[in-house]
């Protein structure tokens, strides 16, 4: 049993780091979708990431239509902040995956267009000038929900 968290291009090694220990922590899949905006052998990367990399389950994809062909069976919730509908909304399953888009630009609006069933928020003041939740606590709020969903199997 196991989610799968995805993340499509991400920049920031440190928050892809944040989201590995997270996904090790969970038994929870961590997917990166290229290109990525740092090297994988980075220290940043790898100090983010403590002593948890060993511990990750990682699967490492060229590109968004290579993965979306790998998995066009599973069900994908897109965390976007175009989302119709809350997170908390969503009935999550089993080997479901969460994708996530860049930090500076989010998931590919085609994708949402395409996919908006599927597409969930976390919501947010609107009385801000922010435009998103920092993506590893965005991660880390819609991967709990889904776990909490499922009873924290695996987890004490």
């Amino acid at each position: 049993m196991a989610l799968h968290i995805v993340l499509v291009e991400p920049e920031i090694p440190p928050n892809t780091g944040n989201i590995a220990r997270t996904a090790a922590a969970t038994d929870s899949v961590l997917h990166l979708v290229k290109p990525l905006g740092f090297r994988l052998d980075e220290k940043s990367l790898r100090r983010a990431g403590l002593d948890y990399w060993p511990y990750v389950t990682l699967e490492v994809h060229e590109n968004l239509e290579e993965f979306l062909e790998k998995y066009s069976d599973r069900r994908m919730w897109l965390a976007t902040t175009k989302g119709p509908r809350l997170y908390t909304e969503a009935e999550f399953r089993d080997e479901d995956m969460i994708l996530f888009g860049r930090e500076t630009a989010g998931l590919p609006r085609d994708l949402i267009e395409a996919r908006r069933d599927m597409a969930i928020r976390i919501p947010m003041s609107r009385d801000t000038r922010l435009r998103s939740f920092n993506l590893s606590n965005a991660a880390n709020i819609v991967l709990f929900e889904a776990l909490r969903q499922l009873g924290f199997p695996g987890l004490e």
